[in-house]
C-alpha cells in the first residue's frame, strides 16, 4: 500500500519510459541490474489502456517511475559518454567509464572506474548520499568489472543498489 511518504518520493524521483531491463535479486537492500553497454533497449508492454478500441495484441512503450527511474537514470548516466548529449545542451551528463574500453583490468582501471562513477553519481540531484562503492573483476570475466554502490535517493530511507558490469 502507498504511503504519502511514497508520493512525495515518487515526485521527487519522477517518470519516464523504460529503457533499461532489470533483474532483481532478492535481499535486504533491492538491487537491480544491467549487464554491459549492449543492454539498453525500449520496455515494450500490453497496451491498448486509452484512445481507439484496437483488436489484437496491442504493445506499447513502458514506463518506470520513482525507484525504478532513478535506478534506471544512474545506469543511463554510467553508460553515456560524458559530453555526449552536449548538443542537446548537456554538455556534463555522462561518465568516463567509455574511457576504460581497452584498458587491462588492473587495479589503475578499477580506480579509475570507482572515480568515474563517483563522478557521474555526484551529478544526480535526485541522489542525496552515496553510501557504498565497490568495483571488483567479474567472476570467471578476466575483461570485465563489475560496479557496485548504494545510494540514498532524495526524499526516501531506504537505500536504492545497483550493479552493473563493465567489458574492457
Amino acid at each position: 500500500m502507498a504511503t504519502a511518504r511514497d508520493a512525495i518520493t515518487y515526485r521527487a524521483l519522477s517518470a519516464d519510459l523504460a529503457l533499461t531491463r532489470y533483474a532483481g535479486t532478492p535481499s535486504s537492500v533491492p538491487l537491480d541490474a544491467a549487464d554491459s553497454w549492449g543492454t539498453l533497449d525500449l520496455q515494450v508492454v500490453a497496451g491498448g489502456k486509452g484512445g481507439l478500441a484496437q483488436s489484437g495484441d496491442i504493445r506499447d512503450a513502458g514506463s518506470v517511475a520513482g525507484r525504478q527511474n532513478l535506478a534506471q537514470a544512474l545506469v543511463l548516466r554510467l553508460l553515456t559518454q560524458l559530453g555526449a548529449l552536449s548538443p542537446l545542451g548537456h554538455p556534463d551528463y555522462g561518465s568516463r567509464l567509455v574511457e576504460l574500453i581497452g584498458r587491462l583490468n588492473d587495479d589503475t582501471t578499477r580506480n579509475l572506474a570507482r572515480l568515474y562513477t563517483l563522478e557521474a553519481l555526484k551529478q544526480e540531484r535526485r541522489v542525496k548520499q552515496i553510501l557504498d562503492l565497490t568495483v571488483e573483476t567479474a567472476s570467471d570475466q578476466i575483461d570485465t568489472i563489475r560496479i557496485g554502490f548504494s545510494v540514498l535517493p532524495l526524499n526516501d530511507t531506504d537505500p536504492l543498489a545497483l550493479a552493473l558490469e563493465v567489458t574492457l
